[in-house]
C-alpha cells in the first residue's frame, strides 16, 4: 500500500508542474487597495484590511486582510486571509502562454525571496483543466513543483487530497492504416 501511494504521488507530481509565473511580473509595482491600512515602518509591517486587492503584473491576491513584512534584504512576506467562510485568492499568468493559475485558501502565504506559495485549509489550486485539492498545497515557482497534503510540512499519509488531470495534446484518434 504505502510502495502504491509513493508512486501515485511521484507520477502526481510528475504529471501536474505547470509553466512557471510570469516573470516580468517581478520588475512590475505592486500596487494595494485596501479599505484601511495600517503602516509600521520601523518594523517594515504593513497592514491592509477590507476588501484587499494586491497587483503585480499578472499577479493578483485578493483577501480580506493582507499583512506585508519586508526583511533587511528587501524580501517580502505576505500573508493574506479571508473572513469566516471565505476564501483568499490569486491569479497569476504562466510563462508563454495565455493560461493562468488560480488559487484559493483560507490563507495563502508567499515568499518573495524563495518563490514559493503556502496555500492553508480548503487548498485548492487549477492550471488549465488540471486542479488539486487538499488542507495544504505548496507551490515553488522556481522548481515548478507541488506538494499537496492534508498536513502542513508532511509527506506522510494523513489523508486523501484530490486531482484532476486533463490529458494532454491531440485527442483526435489516428486513422487507421491500410
Amino acid at each position: 500500500m504505502k510502495t502504491a501511494l509513493t508512486i501515485s504521488l511521484l507520477a502526481l507530481a510528475t504529471i501536474c508542474t505547470p509553466a512557471m509565473a510570469e516573470r516580468a511580473d517581478r520588475e512590475k509595482p505592486v500596487n494595494i487597495e485596501a479599505d484601511r491600512v495600517t503602516v509600521d515602518d520601523r518594523n517594515k509591517v504593513h497592514i491592509f484590511e477590507g476588501n484587499v486587492v494586491l497587483t503585480q503584473g499578472t499577479l493578483q491576491i485578493k483577501g480580506d486582510k493582507l499583512v506585508v513584512t519586508q526583511g533587511a534584504d528587501g524580501f517580502q512576506n505576505g500573508v493574506a486571509t479571508a473572513s469566516a467562510g471565505n476564501l483568499a485568492s490569486f491569479r497569476q499568468k504562466r510563462e508563454g502562454s495565455g493560461d493562468y493559475v488560480d488559487g484559493e485558501a483560507e490563507r495563502i502565504e508567499y515568499d518573495s525571496r524563495g518563490e514559493k506559495a503556502k496555500l492553508f485549509k480548503r487548498a485548492h489550486v487549477r492550471s488549465g483543466g488540471d486542479e488539486v485539492r487538499g488542507a495544504y498545497i505548496e507551490y515553488d515557482s522556481v522548481s515548478e513543483n507541488y506538494l499537496v497534503t492534508n498536513t502542513p510540512g508532511s509527506t506522510a499519509n494523513t489523508g486523501r487530497v484530490r486531482a484532476t488531470i486533463q490529458p494532454k495534446g491531440d485527442n483526435k484518434a489516428a486513422p487507421a492504416a491500410q
